[in-house]
């Protein structure tokens, strides 16, 4: 073979592997679309294109009784300027968020670290204490919690048998918001379970050698188990944000935002506002008003936590960037 005739031939073998090569690149991960696909198509369909319908609808007046007509940015307008709900929702949600999801973290862990211990029939504890989570925030366990905190509930039966008068803890303004935080900080049982691997994952070495260089239970909480556990806080601190932004089940159930509007947290007015009064391209500005309000709080979480979330990869004295 001349030299001509091998130059003639090199090229187009280096272009026959190069398209073999992106064949192949194509086909690979083909298969793998065609497995996610039903779940692809379910979220084209069911989230992202009822998502960008609903910012459209917020530009407009949309209503079930009238024909869509383009506002622009009035509802937005209307919303911040003229809606003093929104206000008054905003600021009782907001309350329920900085109330709850520190509590419910609290409980959580405290209860993992109590559970976390080798002691005969602890998982019969465990079961028992992530019962609740498995029923979730439905309308019987809101239907229990107004029984039990009515005039004739059990908790005033039982603080009677120690002389103390009970109320109705749902009808008075004062309590009917702190009974649905204490709802969800009984509903801990998912929390808790995540915190109680985060503490099977601690090696126990550590605890061990700080006891030798005269560390009490405390030290070795703030020192050990905590940023051991950041991660894991972390990841439960931005999903407790979520779910109490979009806490609505209760709040209608049990006092139905009452009384004097105590309860009546944002879902329930973008509720309101949707299927009561049928002002749709309204409610779906309020609903772009709460991912936005959501998406800031996970956002903030995110940025701070290279101030006080470490990983194992992180090195000593150094914030991880």
């Amino acid at each position: 073979m001349n030299r001509s005739t091998a130059t003639t031939i090199a090229p187009s073998a280096a272009k026959t592997k190069k398209s073999s090569y992106f064949r192949s690149r194509w086909n690979a991960p083909l298969a793998g679309y065609l497995f996610i696909s039903p779940w692809l198509l379910g979220f084209l369909a069911l989230t992202a294109y009822p998502l960008f319908l609903s910012l459209y609808y917020s530009f407009t007046d949309y209503t079930l009784m009238q024909p869509m007509k383009w506002i622009g940015t009035r509802n937005y307008e209307r919303i911040f300027t003229a809606d003093p709900k929104f206000i008054q929702s905003a600021k009782v949600t907001f309350t329920y968020v900085l109330a709850s999801v520190p509590l419910k973290l609290a409980a959580a862990l405290f209860v993992a670290m109590i559970l976390s211990k080798a002691v005969k029939g602890i998982s019969a504890y465990r079961t028992a204490i992530y019962f609740p989570s498995l029923i979730g925030g439905s309308i019987g366990v809101s239907l229990l919690w107004r029984n039990i905190f009515g005039v004739d509930g059990i908790f005033n039966k039982l603080i009677g048998v120690f002389g103390f008068e009970g109320k109705g803890w749902i009808t008075s303004p004062d309590t009917a918001l702190g009974t649905l935080i204490l709802l969800t900080v009984w509903q801990f049982g998912s929390t808790m379970v995540i915190f109680l691997a985060g503490l099977k994952q601690i090696p126990n070495d550590l605890y061990e050698a700080s006891s030798v260089d005269g560390a009490n239970k405390v030290t070795q909480f703030f020192k050990i188990t905590l940023p051991m556990l950041s991660p894991i806080l972390y990841f439960n601190l931005i999903m407790a944000v979520i779910g109490a932004f979009q806490m609505f089940t209760s709040a209608f159930v049990i006092t139905n935002g009452g009384p004097m509007n105590s309860t009546y947290v944002y879902a329930m007015y973008l509720y309101e506002r949707a299927f009561s009064r049928y002002e749709l391209g309204y409610a779906s500005a309020l609903a772009w008003i709460m991912l936005i309000a959501i998406v800031a709080a996970t956002v903030l979480i995110s940025y701070t936590s290279k101030y006080w979330v470490f990983y194992e990869t992180d090195t000593g004295g150094r914030k991880r960037k």
